[in-house]
């Protein structure tokens, strides 16, 4: 681990640099800002953007699901967010 140890300790506990991880966050923070602007647009014209925000947010889900199964070496995750949720 290099780096100082705030830095790394995270990314390295999900298999990634601190490089990588911050490519990972910031795409996702990106995304995230999109679907929020799109959210802002459907509040006022609802007839825009009806589904963006949720394919969004199902996708980013669902590819952070598959890097932590990746990095568990293809253990299986718990069913429910309830059983996500350390203690």
């Amino acid at each position: 681990m290099s780096g100082p140890a705030f830095l790394t300790k995270h990314p390295a506990s999900v298999g990634e640099t601190y490089g990588q991880h911050f490519a990972t966050a910031s795409g996702f923070g990106l995304r995230l800002l999109f679907a929020a602007g799109a959210c802002l647009v459907h509040a006022v014209l609802p007839c825009f953007f009806e589904r963006t925000a949720s394919r969004i947010i199902a996708s980013l889900h669902a590819r952070m699901i598959v890097a932590r199964t990746r990095h568990a070496g293809g253990a299986t995750l718990p069913a429910t967010a309830a059983e996500r949720i350390p203690g």
